[in-house]
């Protein structure tokens, strides 16, 4: 691991292409930096208070740094009604922060060959040879569409550039597109992508950043170049030898006892227990865009493997250069979010100031939907997770973990 250890003055490593972002990701620490325990404690103690002022039900927080476990707490509830206390085995349903596995295990078949990142999508999926696009994507279909101007491409579906939509906006192509594939009863991803060829494109391939399900096209993909599910894959090639049992998207019995509950807020903003939980069995539409359980400490293994260059407890699983490609900006700048980029299924920062952040430029991270967010900081060789099982989505407490996190260094 390129951080851990260092005893000897590295002579720094410098990238010739003005602005490029893998200067950061290969940067190497001369002087590694430790957490401050003290200082951790605000995070702590920030979190209770959330939870006693009744904006949170509860958390498990957990970070690595340098290549060890240097923080682990769990912090209220569970369950609001019945008091049960948070466990640090506690099982969340991580939504899209599904994406950075489906898209990290479709890069390892990348690397076997299966396909060029260039690609047209339909050479591999006939279905969306004839995409459309909605001339005004407010309006859907009734506003008319248009053929692509060019092939929906194999690398814009892992960068949200390929036109699609997630179905989570105000615009009538989002509302097509929820009804189609999510509000539309589907057994399996197939079924579930075939519809979503049908449905208009949002924009034009390339033109934009629009978050997507197309890491859903990415499951269909996996099992059409494996010949497995992208839940045998997953379980085959990551989940198992990472060592990751209870990440998945079925539960056991056992595992579903541990699973927290999905809180709300109701019209008074009092945090509820929400009136639908997400089911724990039964699924059998392996997605790529959502639908995996986890714990925090199963998906630090998966983060660690990520930070150390595709490699963990002596096995490569990607190679460091696939990762390099992965978490660097792969939009052209045409992300929405000031001083972050996008690359393959994370997140990127690019610029501190711009994004008003503390943190590394070079650090990838993601999110999910009912408030579970993760980072990794390759300069500072840290890894955070925060866990919590809370709808709406909302991002203020991604930054607040950064805040309280970064704050702790010395």
């Amino acid at each position: 691991m390129i951080y851990r250890n260092l005893r000897f003055l590295l002579i720094p490593l410098f990238l010739f292409s003005f602005g490029s972002f893998a200067q950061s990701q290969i940067e190497l620490l001369q002087d590694p930096t430790s957490l401050s325990a003290d200082r951790l404690s605000r995070y702590d103690s920030y979190l209770q208070n959330e939870v006693d002022q009744g904006r949170l039900a509860g958390a498990v927080t957990l970070i690595y740094k340098n290549g060890e476990k240097a923080h682990e707490n769990t912090i209220g509830y569970s369950d609001l009604e019945s008091k049960s206390r948070m466990k640090l085995d506690q099982i969340f349903f991580i939504q899209s922060m599904t994406k950075p596995i489906i898209t990290t295990a479709f890069m390892m078949l990348y690397e076997e060959g299966y396909f060029q990142l260039s690609d047209p999508l339909s050479k591999y999926i006939p279905e969306f040879k004839d995409a459309m696009v909605a001339k005004d994507a407010m309006l859907g279909t009734e506003g008319g569409l248009e053929p692509v101007k060019s092939p929906i491409r194999i690398h814009q579906l892992m960068s949200h550039t390929a036109g699609f939509s997630h179905g989570l906006g105000q615009s009538k192509v989002d509302k097509e597109v929820m009804e189609g594939i999510y509000y539309k009863p589907h057994t399996t991803i197939e079924s579930r992508v075939k519809t979503y060829a049908t449905l208009p494109l949002y924009g034009q391939p390339g033109e934009q950043w629009y978050y997507s399900a197309s890491p859903d096209i990415l499951a269909r993909l996996i099992e059409v170049f494996s010949g497995m599910t992208a839940a045998e894959f997953l379980q085959k090639r990551l989940f198992d030898p990472l060592g990751m049992p209870d990440t998945g998207y079925n539960l056991s019995e056992e595992q579903a006892s541990r699973m927290a509950t999905l809180h709300t807020y109701n019209e008074e903003g009092k945090l509820i227990k929400a009136p639908r939980q997400t089911p724990t069995s039964g699924n059998k539409v392996f997605a790529g865009a959502n639908g995996l359980f986890s714990t925090a400490q199963d998906y630090a293994r998966f983060a660690q493997m990520m930070l150390n260059g595709g490699e963990l407890d002596g096995k490569q699983y990607l190679s460091p250069k696939t990762v390099e490609i992965m978490t660097m900006d792969q939009t052209g700048g045409i992300y929405k979010a000031p001083g972050q980029g996008f690359g393959f299924g994370f997140g990127v920062m690019m610029d501190l100031a711009e994004a008003k952040s503390l943190g590394s430029v070079g650090t990838y991270y993601w999110s999910g939907a009912y408030c579970t967010y993760f980072f990794i900081d390759p300069k500072e060789n840290l890894i955070s997770i925060l866990m919590t099982q809370t709808a709406p989505f909302s991002g203020f407490y991604e930054q607040k973990m950064r805040q309280m996190v970064y704050q702790a260094i010395e």
